[in-house]
């Protein structure tokens, strides 16, 4: 697809090559090692991946995980898709972020994925 920035990653940009999904470090990373995973085909929601797209996305998370903790020692991650524009997409392509956590990153983590709207986040 013509101006999307996805459809077209440099191979030296790609860390982790699937048949399926690729994955390569987030160009603004939220904290250190946040890695994308992208799937090679063009499509901009989660609800139009097929079942071997949801089974690639898995397991390139394990390789991912295993790729961010050779450089970086997280206490934890977070996961993420932004599925619309009224969820915060800009880039309508899908991709899952991969965001690794540490301890004092944040005043409070209890919530976690919960804080995309602040005043829900503590339960």
């Amino acid at each position: 697809m013509k101006d999307c920035l996805f459809c077209e990653i440099p191979k030296a940009e790609v860390v982790i090559d699937h048949d399926l999904c690729l994955a390569r470090w987030d160009k603004f990373p939220v904290s250190p090692g946040h890695m994308l995973i992208i799937p090679k085909r063009h499509y901009a929601s989660v609800f139009e991946a097929t079942a071997a797209e949801f089974a690639a996305f898995w397991e390139v998370i394990g390789l991912v995980k295993e790729a961010i903790e050779k450089v970086h020692k997280p206490d934890g991650y977070n996961f993420g898709i932004n599925d619309g524009q009224a969820a915060g997409q800009s880039v309508f392509h899908l991709h899952l972020h991969v965001i690794p956590r540490y301890k004092g990153d944040v005043v409070s983590p209890l919530g976690g994925v919960r804080g995309v709207i602040p005043f829900k986040r503590s339960y």
